[in-house]
């Protein structure tokens, strides 16, 4: 099969990752744009992004590009791409997507209008006037941004981020995709310690097991597009096969911990779950009396903040304290998510360098500190 466009919708702030990952992974990328970036590759080269991305929050196949202003504009240009390229008789092809800025304004016009001109397109290909889809599902999605109409297949089904070890969570559990691009951003080497003093249900923890383990975020789980009539079982095998065989035994030292008894016993489970029980222990303790005799450690964290939390003051007095515990640890590092603007004020020391992101519909920023370096000879 020829090239086609693959886009990775991410996070925004997380576009440079992506095209990281995707250089790692031998791909050039195509466009990065704000929440997406793309790049040209096979059905093969789909599977192998679903197994491996870790900060992507899916894996989509673009049918089709263009500009439109009005509903017959849209129903003749989706006409007029080839969907019978992807979709079979019966193939079940729901619409959904979103309209922003826009002259089709309207989210469940749009859905219909697109709807409708496949089904006529496809009625043309296969000279059938009704189709039953009752074979595999190609979930299509469309964006309509400042006219811009973009419609692709979706080739995941749930999130990338729903890695398959974290089967029950805390309250308000951290992104996997955005715990994995914290750790990426960090300087954190693994010859020395790793701390997560909020650790929560242990995502952040466990997703710097597995990408200092160079474990793909997929093997645990299966992928919609697994179901396609374009897919090939021996492929996927082997690609799993490839992924298991690039796994370290790399000996780590992660520091998991958190001030809640019943949210540690979560995280012990999900530790479990994902295979790095014996490098990820969680255990009781409060974030404001951590210390350690060693020395170049990091510390990743995303404790509570303004929108957790009833009392904002009862926030800010946290940020204090973790601020006068830290400032003992002089050669570590520090990388810290949190929404509140005024964070640098709270912790008593200004962020060598602060990176914006969405935690959901939550601005943050990723308040980085950095220690002393270690010896080139580590």
């Amino acid at each position: 099969m020829d090239k086609f466009e693959i886009v990775i919708p991410c996070i925004f702030g997380l576009e440079a990752l992506i095209a990281k990952e995707l250089k790692w992974m031998g791909y050039d990328t195509h466009k990065v744009e704000d929440g997406r970036v793309t790049f040209l590759g096979t059905f093969e080269d789909v599977a192998k992004a679903n197994l491996n991305l870790r900060c992507g929050e899916r894996v989509l196949i673009k049918i089709g590009e263009f500009t439109a202003t009005s509903f017959e504009e849209l129903f003749e240009k989706t006409k007029a791409l080839d969907w019978s390229r992807w979709l079979s008789k019966n193939s079940a092809f729901p619409v959904k997507g979103f309209c922003l800025k826009s002259t089709l304004a309207s989210m469940r016009d749009c859905q219909a209008i697109i709807k409708k001109a496949v089904v006529s397109s496809l009625s043309e290909k296969y000279g059938i006037e009704w189709f039953e889809e009752d074979g595999v599902s190609y979930q299509i999605q469309f964006s309509v941004m400042k006219d811009l109409v973009t419609l692709m297949i979706d080739t995941s089904g749930d999130g990338l981020h729903k890695r398959g070890y974290r089967r029950i969570s805390n309250a308000a559990p951290l992104k996997e995709t955005i715990a994995a691009a914290m750790v990426m951003l960090s300087f954190w080497k693994y010859e020395y310690p790793l701390c997560d003093p909020f650790c929560g249900s242990g995502t952040l923890p466990i997703e710097a097991a597995m990408f200092k383990r160079n474990i793909a975020p997929g093997l645990m789980r299966t992928f919609a597009c697994e179901g396609f009539d374009q897919s090939d079982p021996v492929m996927w095998s082997r690609l799993r096969e490839e992924a298991e065989s690039k796994r370290r035994d790399t000996p780590l030292t992660i520091l998991a911990s958190d001030i809640d008894p019943a949210t540690i016993e979560i995280a012990k489970e999900n530790a479990r779950i994902a295979g790095l029980s014996d490098v990820i222990k969680p255990q009781v303790a409060d974030a404001t009396k951590f210390t350690s005799d060693i020395r170049y450690g990091s510390i990743i964290c995303n404790p509570p903040y303004g929108e957790r939390l009833s009392d904002a003051k009862e926030c800010q007095k946290l940020y204090q304290n973790i601020g006068k515990a830290f400032e003992k640890l002089p050669d570590w590092s520090y990388y810290i998510l949190t929404s509140d603007e005024n964070f640098e004020n709270n912790f008593g020391r200004k962020a060598d360098k602060r990176r914006k992101i969405y935690n959901g519909m939550i601005k943050c920023n990723i308040f980085q500190y950095y220690g002393a370096r270690p010896p080139k000879n580590s």
